[in-house]
């Protein structure tokens, strides 16, 4: 028998940043445990100070790619995560997921100042989603191993 590994989408506002943060740190925490993806409401390149962070972090996401949102209504979720209060408010329907579940994390592109500035925030943000990736297998591996006991 074959189990299918849970799809995740995360969705934001421009999937150059937090998004591909999050897949990124999905992808590295878990190993192949999850089909992991990230969209946006449009799209845009990978945003240097990203993956410049991300690098600081261990995990290389420059081969990642920002999709759009219109990517991800070909495909069947079992989790959608909106990134942002604007993702949250564009979200297409998702019938077959568990439900959408909102992180209103703040753009770090929208971060003003000198470049050391701009990149604690993106540093701040990398770390805000770190966490909340770590929160999100920690809730999904319960809400499995609890399945698993009932079944």
């Amino acid at each position: 028998m074959t189990t299918q590994k849970p799809k995740v989408l995360f969705l934001s506002t421009g999937d150059a940043t937090r998004g591909l943060i999050a897949e990124g740190f999905l992808r590295t925490l878990t190993g192949d445990r999850f089909d992991v993806v990230s969209a946006g409401v449009k799209t845009g390149a990978l945003d240097p100070l990203a993956g410049q962070v991300m690098k600081e972090a261990g995990i290389d996401i420059s081969g990642q790619k920002s999709k759009s949102i219109s990517y991800s209504l070909k495909q069947r979720f079992g989790h959608v995560i909106a990134i942002c209060d604007l993702a949250k408010e564009r979200s297409p329907i998702f019938p077959f997921s568990l439900g959408i579940v909102h992180w209103n994390i703040v753009d770090p592109n929208s971060a003003t100042g000198l470049p050391e500035q701009k990149t604690e925030v993106f540093r701040h943000v990398r770390d805000e989603i770190k966490d909340k990736v770590k929160q999100f297998v920690a809730d999904t591996t319960k809400t499995v191993a609890s399945e698993l006991s009932i079944a």
